[in-house]
């Protein structure tokens, strides 16, 4: 196969979505590994100079060539799974991951960085080569003999575990299924009705197709009147990839215990008490014991507000719902009936009013009035017909592209990301600036009955949370690719420009112009829009320590080296520490923690609520600057855009957000904001 016939290897702007085959992976990467490793070689060679944009010009281009094609096989490997798609990319990652882990430890190159003259390079030069020198230590660059060895040897075993703790999710998530009766679904919306009985169609069954996709899941525990079927699917969700679930091949125990051992050994070869501290030394929180202490004061707050919620639940469930004790699969239903009687609303009644191309149309107009961009369709190949391909303008000149791609589907990994195709780069081979490209990637339902997909008010939260990913990404205006966009953040400073948007999905300036109901086209009434707000902070005492319990439970994985060996006892700690609604024995959300296993997010997921405080006192700065009709102000989101979105990781994330706020980050906006701050009824 030669390159000119094979999509990975033809030069081109943008992925060939449409071209790549399983078939394709293997040539591909035996040449784009070769060109890597001799342009490895020539920049060690003891008669190259240790000058930066030599090195960038002969390795960062090679290495970005590979990086793309093998970020595009990744990336359909997440969305669009085949059995022979992941039999090609399993058997090319120990190859990719082998040479990164040999490249980053590379004592000749690491030796290249450090002899550059820093009198020489730029500032946004001086920052990336500071974190590159930083990725070097921290890659085991410093290690000799057999320890490199050994470390190399671990990197190979954490991906490939990494990977089936991942593979083992998806396949427990979709081989799961149940034929219901419409009699069993009394009390489920009409729109998820639609879309059970014609999956039930496709198969020849004239039932209902229940399934563990969020679509589907999500309603059924909301909404479903029978306790019995909402324990069948709570259970069936709860134990996917684990001891207590249908497939034993799947059980991802063994896997979450040799990761833990393996990262555990990694930090010890690198000269770290536990793998936490490795992964904080790349992160704004300085010691486990400050992630821990945060978490635990933050715990504190939200418990009595928490045992309210609780307390409210149980004597709405015993007197309205005949559920005197409710059980795990209860509480959902419980819930979303409490709210239904105090603000007279339901979650189904509000999504009629969120047509997702209404509700895109209403993100990309604050987007463009805030950001001072312009957003339009454009052409690419893609890897689904759902996808969509946009590029964003600024002053006619082309700032960044992204690609959407909305529903839930078979094979596609579930929840919510951003991934880059490419990063802002002034290129050291052309002297041409190369714009970015990014993924947004959600799993919302689809359109039934020639309707568009309907989104919750959730989905409209999830959908700008990962826009303001992409934002990040796409309006850097950094030329320097390792410091450009998300490049070179703190992990956990990344989610502050995510959380930031979320909040736009609560002002009336904004959802007035993405509302319009399904049938009639009628905006979302104001009436119901102060429903809405009045039951934000519903149960966020609750939802705040189930966060808590995901952060902590992953912190203390990571910082107590026996905790791996039983990490279930781990996990009941935690439960008895933080929650006030305890899960069932038999529960295993461990074994599909995937943000954790196979996400980046190890000694990391603490990151959302650290960052929310970050984002809730930047937005605190719009509410402070608003407009007299409430709209946000254009000057504080030049002032936002310029500070934060365009420096990417050029600087360190508090210098970005006390030059837009003029001070360091306090908690009391995020208390507020979650009906939590002095004042506020426990």
């Amino acid at each position: 196969m030669t390159s000119s016939t094979n999509p990975l290897l033809t030069p081109s702007h943008l992925p060939a979505f449409d071209r790549i085959a399983p078939e394709h992976v293997e040539p591909a990467l035996d040449a784009l590994l070769a060109d890597a490793e001799q342009a490895l070689r020539t920049v060690t060679a003891t008669d190259f100079p240790a000058d930066w944009t030599a090195i960038s010009r002969v390795l960062d281009v090679a290495g970005e060539r590979l990086g793309c094609a093998w970020g595009a096989v990744g990336h359909l490997n997440a969305v669009a799974d085949t059995p022979a798609l992941r039999a090609a990319y399993n058997a090319a990652l120990p190859r990719v991951t082998e040479f990164w882990t040999r490249l980053g430890a590379d004592e000749r190159l690491y030796a290249q960085y450090k002899a550059i003259d820093v009198a020489t390079l730029k500032p946004e030069q001086l920052r990336a080569r500071t974190l590159a020198l930083r990725n070097f230590v921290l890659s085991g660059a410093e290690l000799t003999g057999t320890a490199k060895e050994r470390f190399a040897a671990i990197q190979e075993r954490q991906a490939e575990l990494s990977q089936k703790f991942s593979e083992n999710v998806l396949d427990a998530t979709d081989q799961w299924s149940l034929l219901v009766s419409s009699e069993e679904l009394a009390g489920v919306p009409q729109d998820v009705l639609d879309a059970t009985r014609a999956a039930a169609q496709a198969d020849g069954a004239e039932s209902h197709k229940l399934s563990l996709k969020m679509p589907c899941y999500l309603p059924v525990m909301q909404y479903a009147r029978s306790s019995a079927l909402r324990q069948q699917v709570y259970r069936a969700y709860a134990t996917r990839a684990s001891d207590q679930g249908a497939h034993a091949e799947q059980d991802n125990s063994a896997l979450v215990q040799e990761i833990l051992a393996l990262r555990g050994e990694e930090a010890a070869l690198l000269g770290y008490p536990h793998f936490a501290a490795v992964s904080l030394a790349a992160k704004m929180a300085q010691s486990s014991d400050e992630v821990t202490e945060f978490l635990r004061d933050l715990a504190a707050r939200a418990r009595p507000f928490a045992e309210k919620d609780v307390a409210e639940m149980r004597a709405f469930a015993a007197e309205h719902l005949n559920l005197p004790d409710p059980q795990a699969w209860d509480w959902p239903f419980v819930g979303e009936k409490l709210k239904e009687a105090r603000y007279a609303f339901s979650e189904q009644e509000v999504k009629n009013y969120f047509p997702a191309p209404q509700v895109l149309a209403g993100l990309f107009k604050i987007v463009e009035t805030l950001f001072e961009v312009s957003i339009r369709r454009d052409t690419a190949p893609v890897w689904h017909p759902a996808v969509e391909f946009y590029r964003i303008e600024r002053a006619g000149s082309l700032v960044g592209q992204f690609y959407l791609d909305p529903g839930a589907r078979s094979g596609k990994r579930g929840g919510a990301w951003m991934d880059d195709v490419r990063g802002r780069w002034l290129r050291p081979d052309t002297q041409k600036l190369q714009t970015p490209v990014a993924h947004l990637v959600c799993n919302f339902a689809e359109g039934v009955g020639g309707k568009p997909p309907l989104l919750t008010h959730d989905d409209v939260i999830t959908l700008f949370h990962e826009c303001g990913h992409g934002l990040h990404h796409l309006l850097t205006q950094v030329n320097e690719r390792d410091v450009s966009g998300i490049s070179g953040v703190e992990w956990d400073a990344v989610e502050l420009p995510s959380q930031f948007m979320e909040n736009f999905c609560w002002e009336w300036s904004v959802l007035r112009h993405m509302t319009a109901h399904v049938d009639t086209g009628e905006p979302l009434p104001r009436a119901l829009f102060d429903k809405m707000l009045a039951a934000k902070n519903f149960q966020s005492g609750l939802q705040t320590l189930r966060q808590i319990e995901f952060a902590l439970f992953d912190m203390r994985l990571h910082s107590e080296p026996a905790a791996g060996a039983d990490f279930m006892r781990v996990l009941m700690q935690v439960r008895d520490e933080v929650a006030v609604l305890q899960a069932p024995p038999w529960s295993r959300t461990a074994h599909s923690f995937s943000h954790i296993f196979a996400g980046g997010y190890a000694a990391g997921y603490y990151s959302y609520k650290w960052a929310e405080v970050l984002s809730a006192d930047a937005y605190a700065a719009f509410e402070e600057t608003a407009l007299p009709g409430g709209e946000a102000s254009p000057e504080t989101g030049r002032r936002y855009r310029q500070a934060i979105l365009e420096k990417g990781g050029s600087r360190p994330a508090m210098e970005s957000f006390t030059a837009f706020r003029g001070r360091a980050p306090r908690l009391d906006a995020l208390l507020r904001h979650q009906g939590m701050g002095p004042g506020a009824a426990a």
